[in-house]
């Protein structure tokens, strides 16, 4: 039987919620990916969409927690990008913008540095 420290444990858990976040990241940009191919609005925009929404309202909820050990200035600056990404989604959806590429080029970055 093998016995872990509590850090060793908890480092684990943070890597796993890294990886998560990071599979949900490549899940936008694969959605968003097909709708910016897609010509027009059509079932491709919504599903983009509706799921990117769902991850960065998440992803907001998480660094609005206290118990967040992100630093204060980090947590703030990806909150701004998030509420960015949250209004280009609604301009698309009110199909006052097509920038799908520029919430793709964002969320990759922050993929990226999940590392």
């Amino acid at each position: 039987m093998y016995q872990f420290s509590y850090a060793e444990i908890m480092e684990d858990g943070v890597a796993d919620a890294k990886e998560r976040e990071r599979q949900a990241l490549d899940r936008c940009i694969q959605l968003l990916s097909a709708a910016r191919d897609k010509s027009g609005y059509g079932r491709e925009a919504i599903e983009a969409l509706y799921y990117t929404r769902r991850v960065w309202v998440r992803l907001v909820e998480d660094l609005q927690n206290p118990e967040n050990q992100l630093a204060d200035d980090l947590r703030a600056n990806l909150i701004s990008i998030a509420i960015w990404i949250l209004k280009e989604c609604d301009r698309i959806r009110k199909r006052q913008s097509m920038n799908f590429q520029g919430i793709i080029d964002v969320t990759t970055i922050i993929r990226d540095g999940l590392k």
